[in-house]
């Protein structure tokens, strides 16, 4: 029989088995460091995660707040997945042939959760999955709950620092160190953000026991069905595989300045809605917006 079984740690072995022992050790040890950074950068303690869990923030807000996450963010995400696995390329002819299969097989778990599949058979023995439950689509659901047209949505403008996030990470697709380093910056975004978000949401009386909200977030969250941290360390571990020394510095370079840019666009986000509050009617852009 096939031995299909635990699919992550033979994707992971596969991987470590294609470098040797010390050059798996040295980059982990690199990346181990990264993660540290990471952990501490302003970001990850930025004041924005308190006023989204004081629930205090109103609707014309947070319907601007998502204008530009969903700018910054949500559209592009599977864009960016979709370039890491073209650019596995890259690994070859440096390792053996067929090395870049494992990332990307890696890869895929997190594709197949962000296109709607779910672990398990169908009534006909085959995968189960929906695009509509895909997280874009959820995304764009929860918009409508918010009450954003469709034409608001395409004619929303995006703050300059909405659309710095989003070309850097656009930037990169074609490097294989470069987004797969932001992708993993990202998940942790995503990591610290969207429970704070969807409490934001939930005291507005919107329902985040499904949907988007509903699969993002960590694994040990029993209030959510996600996954993001293990995400997270699938792109750390296909970083241990790809990195060589010389590119240590430039890596931690672009990866610190995805951060940054990240800090930047919520210090906005409540820069913003300290101007709103003294103009009343224009919540942070989206009275004109719609």
């Amino acid at each position: 029989m096939s031995d299909l079984d635990q699919p992550r740690k033979k994707a992971v072995a596969a991987m470590r088995a294609s470098i040797p022992d010390d050059a798996w050790r040295r980059n982990a040890a690199f990346v181990e460091n990264l993660r540290h950074l990471i952990a501490h950068h302003p970001v990850a303690r930025h004041r924005a995660i308190g006023v989204l869990n004081s629930g205090a923030l109103d609707r014309a807000t947070m319907r601007a707040i998502h204008l530009e996450y969903r700018h910054a963010i949500v559209q592009i995400f599977t864009d960016a997945l979709l370039a890491a696995q073209l650019q596995t390329r890259q690994l070859e002819p440096r390792l053996h042939p067929g090395a870049k299969l494992a990332p990307r097989f890696l890869i895929t778990l997190n594709d197949l959760d962000e296109f709607g599949f779910r672990p398990g058979f169908d009534a006909d023995g085959y995968y189960r999955g929906n695009p509509s439950y895909a997280h874009y689509p959820l995304f764009e659901r929860v918009l409508d709950d918010y009450g954003i047209t469709a034409q608001a949505r395409q004619s929303y403008v995006p703050s300059s620092i909405a659309r710095a996030v989003r070309e850097f990470l656009e930037q990169s697709y074609g490097n294989y160190l470069d987004v797969t380093v932001l992708l993993a910056a990202a998940e942790e975004e995503v990591i610290l953000f969207s429970p704070p978000l969807r409490e934001a949401t939930r005291a507005l009386g919107i329902n985040v026991n499904d949907g988007y909200y509903y699969v993002h977030g960590i694994s040990e969250d029993a209030s959510a069905e996600a996954a993001d941290d293990d995400h997270e360390n699938d792109l750390w571990l296909i970083l241990t595989q790809a990195l060589t020394p010389d590119q240590y510095q430039r890596v931690q370079q672009i990866c610190m300045r995805y951060c940054d840019l990240w800090e930047q666009f919520w210090t906005a986000q409540l820069e913003r809605l300290q101007t709103a509050t003294a103009m009343p009617g224009h919540v942070m852009g989206y009275a004109e917006a719609v």
